[in-house]
């Protein structure tokens, strides 16, 4: 005979599972410093001010920061911990001769030790300087949530296994946001993050010549874009010269990253993939038509994917640490 359900029970359970779900989303408040570093968000601000003032491309370093270290043990600050090939997250493919603004942060977490001491974690550092150098590109502003805290080892296998690559497939980059907890949706709204900042030859020369070994250029590159690029990286080359992300429009956070793309100008193949390549999928076309023709709908979903991507895994409460030096653990 079958047992009656028991409804008390999985009512029980299901608020249960409610009040975890709850508790664990609402660890990251807005107001996590008001109290005990009121002054934190202007800290942040002026040295970021002070950077982008300095080198404008610092502003496009110090937003990958953040995408770099939550993509990988969730945004924990284990990007900016030093180390060596085994055990820093700098020597990994994605990282190496790539990220930088790390004297950036130092100079960030310096002037925010000297307002709050042994408060601000490493981790919210990123999130708030990322925050930062979208708006004072020209871009959006939100509440950013803090209250994470620092983690204690570094993880460079997971970091080669867990960044997305210029040269990575569509559904390679979708799989990895997913496993991340992030969408399509995200993909695409992220990708826009390239509307700033500029790209190293070795990250895309594979496109100019002899690509996958089809004998020639990237058939979804302009071929006018090809020529310039060709000669700005020759063969010979040490793949060091840099290119616009976002030709035309360097240094301003806008919407005219996806444009580009309906004109075959994306220059990365994981730009251009989004839309004109055989990976390209419908949602993905769809949405870079939708952004290339509103700003405020790109805007929109790129500050929600910026606060999802925020909360991938935070340390909180007792886990971890608040690092007084972020290249070290205390």
């Amino acid at each position: 005979m079958r047992k009656p359900c028991n409804f008390t029970l999985y009512y029980s359970l299901f608020v249960t599972f409610m009040i975890m779900f709850v508790v664990v989303n609402s660890q990251l408040t807005t107001d996590f410093y008001a109290k005990t570093c009121p002054s934190v968000l202007k800290v942040v601000r002026k040295e970021v001010q002070n950077a982008i003032k300095n080198e404008m491309r610092m502003a496009a370093s110090l937003l990958r920061l953040h995408f770099h270290d939550c993509f990988v043990n969730g945004c924990d600050g284990s990007l900016l911990l030093d180390g060596n090939s085994t055990t820093s997250e700098k020597f990994a493919a994605g990282n190496i001769n790539s990220a930088r603004g790390f004297e950036v942060i130092d100079n960030i977490k310096k002037a925010v030790e000297d307002a709050c001491s042994g408060v601000v974690s490493c981790a919210d550092i990123l999130a708030i300087a990322a925050r930062d150098s979208v708006l004072l590109s020209g871009g959006p502003t939100w509440k950013v949530r803090l209250g994470r805290r620092d983690g204690l080892i570094g993880n460079v296998s997971g970091a080669n296994s867990g960044l997305p690559a210029p040269f990575h497939s569509l559904n390679t980059i979708i799989s990895m946001f997913q496993v991340v907890g992030l969408n399509v949706t995200d993909v695409v709204s992220l990708s826009g993050a390239h509307t700033i900042g500029l790209a190293k030859c070795a990250t895309f020369d594979n496109r100019l010549t002899n690509f996958s070994g089809s004998g020639g250029p990237d058939t979804t590159l302009d071929t006018t874009l090809v020529t310039e690029l060709q000669n700005l990286c020759p063969s010979t080359s040490d793949g060091n010269n840099t290119a616009p992300l976002d030709r035309n429009s360097t240094d301003l956070f806008d919407n005219h990253y996806f444009k580009n793309l309906l004109n075959q100008r994306g220059l990365l193949e994981s730009d251009q993939i989004l839309y004109s390549s055989n990976d390209a999928i419908a949602t993905t076309k769809t949405m870079v038509e939708t952004y290339s023709n509103s700003s405020s709908v790109f805007f929109s979903d790129f500050v929600n994917s910026m606060i999802k991507m925020g909360n991938i895994s935070p340390l909180t409460g007792s886990n971890g640490e608040i690092r007084k030096n972020c290249r070290v653990i205390n």
